[in-house]
């Protein structure tokens, strides 16, 4: 096929992906050539009928958000201080192991040490070189751990030393102002994409601690919001065309604008997290898929899904001004709109790639922290299907899209915790094949009984079976959660 035929495929292929969903696209993508699901194609730039659908950045900025409004910088993502009291009352097993688990000191010296990332830097491709990029970016996923966990850790105890530790290690980021030098290259735009999910991180952490840097050191706030606001300032600043300057990398520039805006009290990144709402909701097919992330071909489910998890966490910090936004309207599009069609997706992929033709990459699916969205969107609008898809995922840990999010936000009911502990069971049985012979009921005790029940269980597990033996104690199922 000729250049000019290429185009022009592509090109009616992306309109009917704007005109009508998965449906369109299951009809444009049967016996596709492979270059023809090209994420990187810019052919639908120049279709006027999808161009009609899309909003650039151009549309993007003449938004008129003036109302919206920092109107509480110290309100986070949630309130810290009623969530410590319910954790401490708290009898859900998992919730207690979660707990438990952060109960264990925490080394300040270890995070004071982490290098900060101060140099121009660069990242390799993900998907190209997978590895390669993984290692490059293991400083980044050590900040964002760390901060999070020392949040974590406040949250659960409400000890000076976590929070003091976190403002120390975020002001000598700000001295050293990490993040501010990093590569940017259409054609490389890696370092980019990796220091959004470090900002967002920083922006969370320091919301739990906020209150606390503000009443014991005043200076040492202004200097970290400073850099903060600086830092994402200067990572918006940066312009595209190609498809990450609408997609979920929007998305992901969005929630760290939207949650330092927030807690720096600055109304012009708070709007800019805001007009990705818009933007999305404006975009949306009727069925409530995203038509950028459905360019993704094989990965159209975990782009959905990807996109989903920061546009419900923007939601969730601008309700928390005071915004009714999970009411918000556009076109006759709302985020539930979104939100189903994922659902259904991830409870169906079989039945998305017999629509499309495209066999969906679920590499993701074991990975819980893409599930985080579910417990913000669950808290607010309980739902089985929600419930069951996070269920075995829980507890759910996102190291820069807000931390601990189950321990934050899940309140289980009380036939949700008999769930739950059956859940931790079979999560403890996987996580270790030798469960068994290392738990204390076989070890300290010798219990021939529970041994021989405890290798049936893991025999049912090990062959995909919904084994239905029985439940451990719930507190040794912690311990051997934990092995």
């Amino acid at each position: 096929m000729r250049d000019g035929d290429q185009t022009a495929y592509r090109a009616g292929r992306l309109a009917g992906v704007a005109a009508a969903g998965l449906g369109a696209l299951a009809q444009a993508v049967l016996a596709a050539p492979a270059w023809a699901a090209d994420p990187t194609d810019q052919a639908y730039l120049e279709d006027p009928k999808l161009q009609e659908q899309l909003m650039d950045p151009a549309e993007r900025s003449r938004l008129d958000l003036s109302g919206y409004t920092v109107t509480d910088p110290t309100a986070g993502f949630f309130d810290v201080g009623a969530r410590r009291r319910w954790l401490r009352q708290a009898s859900s097993p998992m919730i207690r192991a979660e707990v438990s688990g952060l109960s264990i000191g925490m080394s300040c010296r270890s995070a004071l040490e982490l290098p900060v990332i101060n140099e121009r830097f660069s990242l390799p491709g993900f998907y190209p070189q997978p590895d390669s990029w993984r290692l490059a970016a293991e400083p980044l996923f050590k900040f964002e751990d760390a901060i999070s966990r020392l949040s974590g850790h406040y949250v659960v105890s409400g000890d000076d030393y976590y929070a003091d530790c976190l403002s120390r290690m975020l002001d000598r980021w700000a001295e050293g102002e990490g993040f501010l030098h990093f590569e940017y290259k259409p054609v490389s735009p890696q370092a980019w994409f990796g220091v959004e999910s470090s900002l967002f991180a920083a922006g969370f952490a320091y919301a739990t601690v906020r209150d606390h840097v503000h009443a014991t050191d005043p200076e040492r706030a202004r200097r970290i919001e400073a850099w903060l606001r600086k830092a994402s300032e200067r990572h918006i600043s940066f312009k595209t065309t190609a498809l990450s300057c609408c997609n979920n990398h929007f998305y992901r520039r969005a929630l760290h604008a939207t949650i330092i805006g927030i807690v720096t009290d600055d109304d012009d990144l708070f709007r800019y997290g805001v007009s990705a709402l818009y933007s999305a909701l404006h975009e949306m097919n009727p069925d409530g898929s995203l038509p950028r992330e459905l360019m993704r071909g094989s990965r159209l489910i975990h782009y959905q899904n990807y996109a989903v998890l920061y546009l419900v966490t923007i939601m969730e910090l601008v309700e928390r001004q005071g915004y009714p936004i999970y009411e918000l309207e556009v076109g006759g599009h709302t985020i539930h709109d979104a939100v189903e069609f994922d659902l259904a997706a991830l409870e169906d992929p079989e039945g998305v790639g017999r629509r499309t033709g495209t066999i969906q990459d679920l590499w993701f699916m074991e990975d819980p922290q893409y599930f985080g969205w579910m417990e913000l969107y669950g808290n607010r609008f309980p739902s089985e299907r929600i419930d069951r898809l996070a269920r075995t995922r829980r507890p759910i840990y996102n190291r820069s899209a807000g931390g601990f999010l189950t321990l934050y936000f899940y309140r289980p009911s009380e036939s949700e915790e008999r769930t739950e502990v059956a859940s931790l069971a079979d999560r403890s049985f996987r996580l270790d094949p030798d469960y068994c012979a290392k738990h204390p009921q076989w070890r300290d005790e010798r219990d021939t009984a529970w041994r021989r029940f405890c290798e049936e269980r893991l025999r049912a597990l090990a062959k995909g079976a919904d084994a239905k033996t029985g439940i451990p104690d719930p507190e040794l199922v912690h311990e051997g959660d934990h092995q």
